[in-house]
């Protein structure tokens, strides 16, 4: 049992480094050519393609967990993803849809989409959580 909670912690914190190593890189790409390189030719494709093989690395390490949850942990995640996705695209295609109809005074950025994921899949995973347990 014991070995069984080091392994889940070992993937949680491979699972954060990549997490973290992907969030840093995607800074480095967006604000790099700007404020760093001054949008030089190699760099910046460079960071972009660096972010991007952060990104799948870290999806690689989110399979790992998941493929090493228990059946409830599964449900609760499998659940959670669905909501997340349906709300995801409806209210993104909404929020788009707003915008290029000059219904609402700012633009849809993914920025938002993205937070609003992360909330979704959040609160989910909480409701999911208490309902199964």
């Amino acid at each position: 049992m014991e070995n069984m909670k080091l392994e889940r912690t070992k993937r949680i914190r491979k699972l954060a480094a990549w997490t973290w190593t992907w969030v840093a890189t995607m800074a480095i790409a967006t604000f790099g050519p700007e404020f760093i390189w001054d949008k030089h030719s190699f760099l910046t494709p460079f960071a972009i393609i660096v972010n991007l093989a952060n990104g799948i690395l870290m999806i690689l390490a989110n399979r790992d967990l998941f493929n090493h949850f228990d059946e409830l942990e599964r449900k609760i995640h499998l659940e959670s993803m669905g909501i997340t996705l349906g709300l995801t695209v409806v209210v993104g295609l909404t929020f788009s849809l707003l915008d290029q109809k000059d219904l609402i005074s700012f633009d849809a950025e993914i920025g938002f989409l993205v937070m609003f994921t992360g909330l979704c899949y959040l609160t989910a995973v909480l409701i999911n959580t208490r309902r199964f347990k």
